[in-house]
């Protein structure tokens, strides 16, 4: 029976809260652990990246691939043995004595996320009727998540004080144990008919996952300064133009680009990217300008950042009314709009005063805010019913990708504009003033680029519902 409120629903919701607070808690409490990890294993700097790199990349290349076949065998069924082997992967961190063996755990970690974290939005999605719902739904899972993300930081260094770093990936354990209990007893197994069973795409999917893999690996060698930076880069491109002609050609193609071409689909994907490559292109700049231009020690630079944080939390209560005045695709472009224009004030005026960097702080979260509830909703809304969760992966890949496109493009600005090292504990006038003018460039480039990305969203939006609904039918019935 379809749930007709949150309260009817909330087994199901306390489960898949849980797993989105897996995914958003993770990373933001282990950075805090790093120095003391590196320390206690000896790990090298390039072993302590690839201690949170690993889980990021087997992430972003493998959502595809497993949003793919949960739509074939079921998006409950994924989640559950996703969840079943994040436990298992964060238990065995107990038993980690080297930096090559917690990589190793990091990777299984990101596998296990690869498998539920599509399955949040796509149950969530599922559940209910109504978009309203739906909405409300994706609000509230998408702010326990936000809370993990804000409060990771401290919970990390404070456990840090009484216990051992092992015990912060230890913590998903029970968190796990949650959500599986929550998904196995409020959400239904998949009905039959609501699956797919097209021929699983083997070489699409492995060159799907190639070109995701080379996308996010390409990002951290532009900002090492890697010579190899381009290469990855190239790989990534050749991958790319494989897949397209792969999917193109094979009569049941892993991800079928018509789909993508619908335009709620499209325009969703859009705006995801614009505030993906906006705000991790913003917060980079932001902590350097803070704690390396201005010398902030990074606890200041930590209440720096609360205005975005305050805004992430606080502003779920104003996400419902918004969508309920606007609708869901004037909200849509109306927040990613609202992401441009803040990258556009930090670009322009964040130079001149922590007041504008404030601004653009809080101009992005609250774009961000609703962007990621109702552009994601938007793409599940024009896809097929049995489309769904490789919809909401697609919906993830694309923020992945392009934040690691923002953090490619500001690196690279830095690289060419500042002399010397950014690490440099005095800088000189000269470098204040050419980091001054790369944070500019580089501000407004992403900016430009974001702007492009909203604008195409806004003209995909904009098409008549008609040929979506007869698009959709077109895929379903071929």
């Amino acid at each position: 029976m379809t749930p007709t409120s949150l309260r009817t629903a909330w087994t199901a919701l306390a489960g898949l809260s849980a797993v989105f607070l897996v995914e958003m808690l993770d990373n933001s409490i282990l950075t805090v652990a790093l120095p003391t990890i590196g320390r206690d294993l000896h790990a090298t700097a390039v072993e302590l990246q690839w201690v949170t790199g690993a889980y990021a990349v087997v992430l972003g290349g493998l959502m595809l691939a497993f949003g793919a076949l949960a739509d074939r065998i079921g998006r409950r069924r994924v989640m559950l043995a996703g969840l079943v082997l994040l436990g298992v992967a964060s238990s065995a961190t107990a038993l980690v004595s080297t930096a090559e063996q917690l990589i190793a755990v990091r990777a299984l970690m990101g596998v296990a996320a690869a498998m539920t974290t599509p399955g949040s939005l796509a149950l969530a999605f599922r559940l209910f009727a109504s978009d309203e719902l739906r909405v409300r739904a994706t609000t509230l899972i998408s702010t326990v998540g936000l809370v993990g993300l804000a409060v990771g930081p401290t919970v990390g260094g404070l456990v840090l004080v009484v216990a051992p770093w092992q015990v912060l990936l230890l913590v998903n354990v029970p968190i796990a144990g949650l959500a599986l209990i929550g998904v196995r007893l409020g959400i239904a197994a998949d009905d039959p008919a609501d699956l797919h069973r097209d021929p699983a795409d083997l070489p699409g999917a492995l060159l799907g996952t190639a070109t995701i893999v080379f996308a996010l690996i390409a990002p951290t060698l532009f900002v090492d300064g890697s010579p190899g930076a381009w290469a990855v880069t190239g790989a990534a491109l050749m991958t790319a133009v494989l897949f397209i002609i792969r999917e193109r050609a094979t009569p049941n193609p892993m991800l079928d680009l018509k789909l993508v071409a619908l335009p709620l689909v499209s325009s969703g994907l859009a705006y995801k990217a614009a505030a993906g490559l906006a705000t991790a292109g913003l917060g980079y700049l932001v902590t350097l300008q803070l704690q390396l231009d201005w010398g902030w020690s990074p606890a200041l630079a930590a209440v720096g950042m609360l205005p975005q944080v305050v805004v992430l939390i606080a502003g779920g209560a104003l996400v419902g009314p918004f969508v309920r005045w606007a609708g869901l695709e004037r909200a849509a472009w109306l927040s990613a709009s609202a992401v441009v224009s803040g990258l556009a004030v930090y670009g322009l005026l964040g130079r001149l005063g922590y007041v504008w960097i404030a601004s653009a702080l809080v101009l992005v979260a609250a774009g961000m805010r609703v962007v990621g509830v109702v552009a994601g909703i938007n793409v599940l809304r024009g896809l097929p019913e049995n489309r769904t969760t490789i919809g909401a992966a697609l919906t993830d890949t694309a923020t992945q990708v392009t934040s690691g496109a923002g953090l490619a493009v500001t690196g690279t600005v830095l690289a060419a504009l500042f002399t010397g090292s950014l690490t440099t504990s005095q800088w000189s006038h000269e470098q204040t003033a050419e980091f001054e003018q790369a944070a500019t460039v580089a501000g407004l480039t992403l900016t430009l680029v974001a702007a492009a990305f909203v604008a195409w969203g806004i003209t995909r939006s904009r098409r008549a519902a008609g040929p979506v609904i007869e698009a959709t039918h077109t895929v379903v019935t071929r």
